[in-house]
């Protein structure tokens, strides 16, 4: 690692090849993932900021995945009204009694979501290891997502350990403080470790984190990714579950780590922060329709007309 070349989205242009099709419109931006089918390769973070259960209804129903956060939810009155609303489930669980408890209660109730993240900030781990043993022993048909890791190494044992599909980047998100109190981390540098990463492991990449414009997603998709996490980006709409805060007339959505001092009144292990982001007047669904449009152009210009023709598109470090 001590020769590993560092690049982030802000370094990458992708180079543009023939346009094989007479209308962005024409190209294909859903992906396959799990049992199925979603418009778009974005998904909301799962935090408490980001998603709650209004917009998990609404992204089921639009056909756009969602991951519901794991702070204070009720999963299993969540999973019961998900059901009961003809759409899919699904829930972030931890690796501690609690979510043994819960997965436990969801077997006994015969409620078994159609995924579920494993979702800590350190995922390679022992702790990650012994979910990933229970899950695949006792919740056969259920898709499992693991994370977060940022490593060759974390990717290949959360593969081997059983994961169905892997959540790449660590602290790199804009309110997140791991890296300045603990020195570790893919801020900076996370377009790099996806490049690294992808090619240990045939299971889908979910990049997590450091996206700021739509242009980053379809690098991350270059990059290998099957899938891309959005944080700050998609945290500051009409609908958003964010406080809204009003400072010399403008107004601002809340936007907060997990590990913040605001996520469950946390008192100890600080490693986020909270920050306002002007709040924009689309709704969620709105500025997904937008990022849509921006990845059909990707797609166009990357001589294709599906989404992952773009993983045949070649990058430049600037």
């Amino acid at each position: 690692m001590n020769n590993f070349l560092k690049f982030d989205f802000d370094d990458v242009n992708l180079i543009p090849k023939y346009c094989i099709v007479d209308s962005r419109s024409e190209c294909n931006t859903s992906v396959k993932f799990g049992k199925h089918t979603f418009n778009l390769p974005v998904i909301p973070a799962n935090m408490e900021s980001v998603i709650n259960e209004d917009l998990c209804i609404k992204l089921a129903q639009y056909n756009y995945f969602y991951i519901m956060h794991r702070f204070g939810t009720d999963n299993v009155k969540f999973i019961k009204k998900m059901k009961s609303l003809n759409l899919y489930t699904s829930i972030s669980i931890g690796v501690n009694d609690d979510s043994y408890f819960l997965l436990n209660e969801l077997i006994n109730k015969n409620l078994v979501p159609d995924y579920i993240t494993i979702d800590i900030a350190h995922g390679h781990s022992l702790k990650m290891k012994n979910m990933l043993d229970y899950l695949k022993q006792y919740f056969h048909d259920t898709f499992i997502i693991a994370g977060n890791v940022c490593t060759e190494e974390g990717v290949e044992d959360l593969d081997r350990w059983g994961a169905n599909s892997i959540k790449l980047g660590l602290a790199n998100g804009s309110v997140c403080t791991t890296s300045d109190t603990t020195g570790f981390g893919s801020r900076n540098s996370q377009a790099s470790i996806i490049n690294r990463c992808v090619p240990v492991t045939n299971k889908p990449i979910i990049s997590d984190g450091g996206i700021k414009n739509p242009g980053d997603i379809a690098k991350a998709i270059v990059l290998g990714s099957s899938m891309v996490m959005c944080g700050s980006i998609l945290s500051a709409f009409r609908d958003s579950p964010g406080i809204l805060v009003e400072k010399e007339g403008v107004l601002y959505k809340s936007y907060h780590g997990s590990a913040s001092s605001l996520q469950s009144n946390k008192k100890n292990h600080i490693e986020g922060t909270n920050k306002l982001i002007k709040l924009s007047n689309m709704t969620l669904i709105d500025y997904l329709e937008y990022l849509k449009e921006c990845l059909q152009s990707s797609i166009s210009y990357g001589g294709g007309n599906k989404l992952y023709d773009l993983w045949n598109v070649d990058f430049i470090n600037i």
